[in-house]
């Protein structure tokens, strides 16, 4: 089903504030380190079927995997933000929520649960108290059981504000069940929810939002001022009913047409269309990136150098170890007073592992990478 169009201009706004300020504010270390690095789902998304253990090693969007996140030099993290039936904003990934009794798997719609049913499942933080049993359909339509290393409770939003560090940027990409159709007044409904712990809860601390859904953006953006929009989008390497989502010219129209501050795409849709970048840039908006190929050194330090502002990334401690790297300064000279010999050498060491691509070799790389990444 298509998603249906609503007319943002229709809705009234909530707070009148100043104007948001330019894109390289947005991200505000970026001006500083010239790259952002934001934790997915914290440190790292839970891919219960995958060989590589750091994917199952804390349990995914809780407070103890954005804790964990925030032990790194991670500017943002970023998590899935849903609203319950009794209009209480939480973190959850899945549209769907499973569990077995008696041996049948139950589902239920996130949406469809009231705030209490739904910290029921998985552990429980009172001392004692045992939840119903939480498992997950994976991509090919198994279900298992969702066992992690380090488990934890669900939470809600106002929690993360709570009682994960402020210095710690959100960006809260906003869930909605994909080719459903929405009214414009339940898209507002679940919107003003979230905006509603926001701004009580916020107290200064950097926040994104983002989503796919393209009439939720443009909502967000009419309903508030004071925080960035974001569109997401496969970037093309998926097609949607809906155009807005298909490709990364779509989304610069909407972004353009809504009045967005930037856009978070498919790092793959990046890869093979590498010219967008500088469409993006001439628009003056923030491009981000997501998927599995940002957890691999390389193709992250490619995405600096096509002038990407970040990207999003399961493998926290890696990829921020890569990331210093190779924004060390290039002569480390200016730096030698008050460190040691052995400091100052394993810093030009580094440096001088970082790879050092010309022009004509870069240019070389953006032209072969879009047919290697076609599948």
């Amino acid at each position: 089903m298509a998603l249906k169009v609503v007319h943002v201009m229709e809705v009234p706004s909530l707070h009148q504030v100043p104007e948001t300020p330019s894109a390289a504010a947005l991200l505000p270390r970026e001006a500083a380190r010239g790259f952002v690095v934001l934790g997915h789902r914290g440190k790292g998304m839970n891919a219960l079927e995958s060989a590589d253990l750091r994917m199952r090693a804390v349990k995914e969007n809780s407070l103890l995997s954005f804790n964990r996140a925030a032990l790194f030099p991670i500017d943002f993290v970023e998590f899935d933000v849903q609203v319950t039936k009794d209009d209480c904003p939480i973190i959850f990934h899945d549209d769907i929520i499973l569990t077995e009794d008696s041996g049948k798997i139950l589902e239920k719609h996130v949406t469809d649960l009231y705030l209490e049913e739904f910290l029921s499942y998985g552990p429980q933080r009172e001392p004692g108290k045992v939840g119903k049993s939480l498992l997950r359909k994976t991509d090919d339509g198994r279900v298992l059981k969702w066992n992690v290393d380090d488990d934890d409770s669900l939470c809600t939003l106002q929690e993360a504000f709570e009682k994960i560090d402020s210095r710690l940027g959100f960006n809260i990409e906003l869930k909605f069940i994909d080719h459903a159709v929405y009214l414009a007044r339940d898209l507002t409904h679940a919107l003003e929810a979230v905006l509603k712990v926001v701004y009580e809860h916020a107290n200064g601390r950097p926040i994104i939002f983002s989503t796919f859904q393209p009439d939720a953006a443009q909502l967000l953006r009419k309903l508030q001022t004071a925080y960035p929009v974001f569109f997401l989008t496969t970037g093309g390497t998926e097609t949607s009913d809906d155009v807005r989502r298909n490709s990364l010219d779509e989304a610069i129209k909407l972004c353009l047409a809504s009045g967005l501050q930037g856009i978070v795409s498919d790092v793959k849709g990046v890869f093979r269309n590498p010219s967008a970048v500088s469409s993006i840039k001439a628009s003056n908006l923030s491009l981000l990136t997501y998927g599995h190929l940002n957890n691999v050194p390389e193709a992250v330090y490619m995405q600096h150098l096509m002038g990407i502002d970040g990207v999003i990334v399961d493998l926290v401690e890696e990829i921020t170890e890569a990331v210093s790297d190779f924004i060390t300064p290039t002569s480390v000279a200016e730096e030698r007073e008050g460190l040691s010999d052995a400091v100052v050498e394993a810093r030009q060491v580094k440096v001088r592992a970082r790879p050092n691509f010309s022009q004509r070799e870069l240019s070389f790389l953006l032209k072969l990478i879009p047919e290697l990444v076609q599948h």
